[in-house]
């Protein structure tokens, strides 16, 4: 099999990511992340996911593509302010995320993505209740 040059991957082949579009509930706020074929997200029983139900995958940077509602776009902070928790300004759906475990990187909600049913993942519990003492096990998932 053949591989492909793509800017910002490096090398890839027929297994590799593929990009993924999604958004909010109105569709003001509209991005693309790249995942590979199967994946897990993130179910975690902190505060702010479980009120919001929120399971999310975190991807690299590199890996997210906001194609549109930039100024359509809130932010909340709270605690450390690390986190930066963005939520459309029309719909309040919050679609994606900057997580505090990992600035570098974005946190995406699985179910914001368009095609969310049909994609292979594995949901795994974090304990985001007793944070400090688990977030290093998310630090890796921000790196490409």
């Amino acid at each position: 099999m053949g591989t492909q040059e793509t800017a910002g991957l490096g090398r890839l082949n027929a297994e590799s990511p593929r990009w993924h579009s999604g958004g909010c509930h109105c569709r003001a706020v509209r991005f693309e992340v790249q995942l590979p074929e199967a994946f897990e997200v993130e179910d975690c029983n902190c505060t702010m996911c479980a009120m919001s139900g929120n399971i999310h995958v975190i991807v690299p940077a590199s890996r997210f593509r906001l194609l549109q509602g930039k100024d359509n776009l809130s932010q909340y902070t709270f605690n450390t302010g690390a986190a930066k928790h963005l939520f459309c300004k029309t719909c309040g759906i919050k679609s994606f995320y900057i997580p505090r475990s990992n600035p570098d990187g974005v946190a995406v909600t699985w179910r914001a993505l368009d095609d969310w049913m049909d994609l292979k993942v594995t949901v795994v519990p974090f304990d985001g209740q007793n944070w400090e003492a688990n977030a290093a096990r998310l630090a890796h998932k921000s790196k490409d």
